[in-house]
């Protein structure tokens, strides 16, 4: 029978195999016992080729690079001396630094990965499905700018707003004769103000005259006809000025009251 091999990713590479020796040994990263270490990682290397399992020629050479650093490990050390025959001599750096940023860096990588893979799993339970044309449904004639819809709070706020503008403007000594006019007739008043104009007029200029009893009953008649459907209000953007015009028999306000 003819002998095969099998390669099998359980580690992606040397130093994932080192990240997770390293975390089995709960070892500080920063504090490497590089002897521990190569022994373990000694120990894959030989399960993997007793098993007859492909070693790629990377795990050969992290083997090589662990013992080498093993050896400069075992080395004796004379700083002593060496700083007594010259002062300003720096100490050797440790040879596992270079194999610690390795590993500090690969496993940013590594962490990066899953945390994308989370992502990638989670936006895999999401189903979308492609834009539907909805140009049958679009309707003709439509306005360039939206509209926004006007309630009955922003017709009182736009009251109370007038009541300052109108307390401001007020002389300071006045006589008012009394005038008392109906609702009925101050909204006759006003459709045929809007006719006349044949166009929008801003809601201010409704009120023309100062008295508190003629302001309320144009506030009152306006509310009536946006009611009765026979005028409507807009307002181009937020806690801007308010349009009032007539709506043509036939046609639906867009006022929302």
């Amino acid at each position: 029978m003819t002998p095969y091999s099998v390669k099998i990713d359980a580690f992606e590479g040397p130093l994932d195999l080192l990240l997770h020796l390293i975390n089995r040994l709960e070892i500080d990263i920063y504090d490497i016992p590089v002897a521990q270490i190569t022994e373990q990682y000694l120990i894959y290397i030989k399960t993997m080729t007793d098993l007859k399992l492909d070693v790629a020629s990377e795990f050969l050479v992290m083997a090589a690079t662990l013992l080498a650093i093993k050896s400069k490990m075992l080395l004796p050390k004379h700083e002593e001396e060496m700083n007594e025959l010259d002062p300003e001599l720096t100490f050797e750096e440790d040879p596992r630094d270079e194999l610690v940023e390795r590993l500090i860096e690969y496993r940013k990588y590594k962490e990066a990965a899953h945390d994308l893979k989370s992502m990638e799993e989670e936006r895999g339970l999401m189903f979308t499905k492609p834009p539907s044309d909805l140009s049958n449904f679009a309707k003709e004639n439509l306005p360039e700018k939206s509209e926004l819809n006007i309630t009955l709070y922003d017709m009182l706020a736009a009251f109370q707003k007038l009541l300052r503008r109108k307390k401001l403007q007020r002389p300071l000594a006045t006589k008012i004769a009394r005038q008392e006019i109906s609702i009925e007739t101050r909204m006759t008043e006003i459709m045929d103000e809007l006719r006349l104009l044949r166009g929008k007029r801003n809601f201010y200029d409704l009120f023309p005259y100062p008295a508190k009893e003629h302001i309320v009953g144009t506030f009152l008649a306006v509310l009536e006809l946006i009611k009765r459907k026979e005028i409507d209000v807009e307002q181009d953007e937020n806690f801007g000025d308010i349009f009032v015009h007539a709506i043509e028999e036939g046609a639906e306000g867009l006022g929302n009251y």
